[in-house]
Protein backbone atom coordinates (compact mmCIF):
# COMPACT_ATOMS: atom_id res chain seq x y z
CA UNK A 1 0.00 0.00 0.00
CA UNK A 2 1.35 3.42 -0.97
CA UNK A 3 1.51 6.14 1.67
CA UNK A 4 0.73 9.75 0.76
CA UNK A 5 0.86 12.95 2.79
CA UNK A 6 -0.98 16.16 1.97
CA UNK A 7 0.80 19.28 3.30
CA UNK A 8 -1.41 22.36 3.04
CA UNK A 9 -2.59 24.99 5.51
CA UNK A 10 -6.09 24.72 4.01
CA UNK A 11 -8.12 22.03 5.73
CA UNK A 12 -10.49 22.02 2.73
CA UNK A 13 -7.68 21.15 0.29
CA UNK A 14 -6.41 18.45 2.65
CA UNK A 15 -9.90 16.98 3.05
CA UNK A 16 -10.61 16.97 -0.71
CA UNK A 17 -7.24 15.40 -1.56
CA UNK A 18 -7.61 12.82 1.21
CA UNK A 19 -11.08 11.86 0.01
CA UNK A 20 -9.80 11.46 -3.58
CA UNK A 21 -6.70 9.45 -2.68
CA UNK A 22 -7.79 7.32 0.27
CA UNK A 23 -8.70 3.77 -0.52
CA UNK A 24 -7.46 0.23 -0.64
CA UNK A 25 -4.32 1.19 -2.58
CA UNK A 26 -3.28 4.30 -0.63
CA UNK A 27 -3.28 5.58 2.93
CA UNK A 28 -3.24 9.36 3.38
CA UNK A 29 -1.83 11.49 6.20
CA UNK A 30 -2.29 15.24 6.59
CA UNK A 31 -0.18 18.13 7.85
CA UNK A 32 -1.07 21.81 8.04
CA UNK A 33 2.50 23.06 8.51
CA UNK A 34 5.90 22.16 7.11
CA UNK A 35 7.39 21.43 10.55
CA UNK A 36 4.53 19.04 11.31
CA UNK A 37 5.05 17.32 7.94
CA UNK A 38 8.80 16.99 8.50
CA UNK A 39 8.17 15.37 11.88
CA UNK A 40 5.91 12.81 10.18
CA UNK A 41 8.51 12.23 7.46
CA UNK A 42 11.22 11.65 10.06
CA UNK A 43 9.27 8.80 11.65
CA UNK A 44 7.40 7.35 8.66
CA UNK A 45 8.43 8.71 5.25
CA UNK A 46 5.48 8.66 2.83
CA UNK A 47 5.89 7.45 -0.74
CA UNK A 48 4.20 10.59 -2.11
CA UNK A 49 3.99 14.13 -0.72
CA UNK A 50 1.58 16.70 -2.16
CA UNK A 51 2.75 20.06 -0.81
CA UNK A 52 1.28 23.54 -1.12
CA UNK A 53 3.47 26.05 -2.95
CA UNK A 54 2.97 28.66 -0.23
CA UNK A 55 3.35 27.20 3.24
CA UNK A 56 2.96 29.64 6.14
CA UNK A 57 5.98 28.43 8.13
CA UNK A 58 8.64 27.54 5.53
CA UNK A 59 9.49 28.10 1.87
CA UNK A 60 8.26 25.12 -0.14
CA UNK A 61 11.62 24.50 -1.82
CA UNK A 62 13.27 24.42 1.63
CA UNK A 63 10.65 21.93 2.85
CA UNK A 64 11.35 19.75 -0.20
CA UNK A 65 15.12 19.84 0.41
CA UNK A 66 14.67 18.92 4.07
CA UNK A 67 12.21 16.11 3.32
CA UNK A 68 14.51 14.68 0.63
CA UNK A 69 17.49 14.73 3.02
CA UNK A 70 15.76 12.75 5.80
CA UNK A 71 16.32 9.32 4.29
CA UNK A 72 19.05 7.98 2.08
CA UNK A 73 17.16 4.80 1.28
CA UNK A 74 13.64 6.10 0.63
CA UNK A 75 13.08 9.29 -1.37
CA UNK A 76 9.45 10.41 -1.67
CA UNK A 77 7.84 11.57 -4.90
CA UNK A 78 6.91 15.21 -4.26
CA UNK A 79 4.20 17.11 -6.12
CA UNK A 80 3.80 20.87 -5.62
CA UNK A 81 0.22 22.14 -5.52
CA UNK A 82 -0.24 25.74 -6.71
CA UNK A 83 -3.08 28.17 -7.39
CA UNK A 84 -1.53 29.60 -10.56
CA UNK A 85 1.14 28.50 -13.00
CA UNK A 86 4.49 29.98 -11.97
CA UNK A 87 7.60 28.79 -13.82
CA UNK A 88 9.93 30.13 -11.10
CA UNK A 89 8.15 28.22 -8.34
CA UNK A 90 8.11 25.04 -10.43
CA UNK A 91 11.81 25.30 -11.28
CA UNK A 92 12.83 25.97 -7.64
CA UNK A 93 10.73 23.02 -6.50
CA UNK A 94 12.17 20.70 -9.17
CA UNK A 95 15.75 21.75 -8.33
CA UNK A 96 14.97 20.91 -4.68
CA UNK A 97 13.71 17.45 -5.67
CA UNK A 98 10.01 17.75 -6.63
CA UNK A 99 8.78 15.50 -9.41
CA UNK A 100 6.02 17.77 -10.71
CA UNK A 101 3.12 20.09 -9.95
CA UNK A 102 -0.66 20.30 -10.05
CA UNK A 103 -2.91 23.36 -10.13
CA UNK A 104 -5.65 24.07 -7.58
CA UNK A 105 -8.54 23.61 -7.60
CA UNK A 106 -8.24 20.01 -8.75
CA UNK A 107 -10.76 17.22 -9.03
CA UNK A 108 -10.44 13.45 -8.81
CA UNK A 109 -9.64 12.77 -12.51
CA UNK A 110 -7.05 15.59 -12.62
CA UNK A 111 -5.23 14.50 -9.48
CA UNK A 112 -5.19 10.82 -10.37
CA UNK A 113 -4.11 11.54 -13.94
CA UNK A 114 -1.23 13.72 -12.69
CA UNK A 115 -0.10 10.87 -10.44
CA UNK A 116 -0.27 8.43 -13.38
CA UNK A 117 1.66 10.82 -15.66
CA UNK A 118 4.44 11.00 -13.11
CA UNK A 119 4.25 7.23 -12.59
CA UNK A 120 3.75 7.57 -8.85
CA UNK A 121 0.39 5.85 -8.50
CA UNK A 122 -1.85 3.49 -10.45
Amino acid sequence: MKRCMIVDDSSVIRKVAKRILSGSEMSVAEAGLAVEALAICATDMPDIIVVDSSLPDMATDEFIRQAMSLSEAHKPHIVVCMTEFDVGTIMRAKRAGAKGYILKPFNRPQLLERFREMEIAA
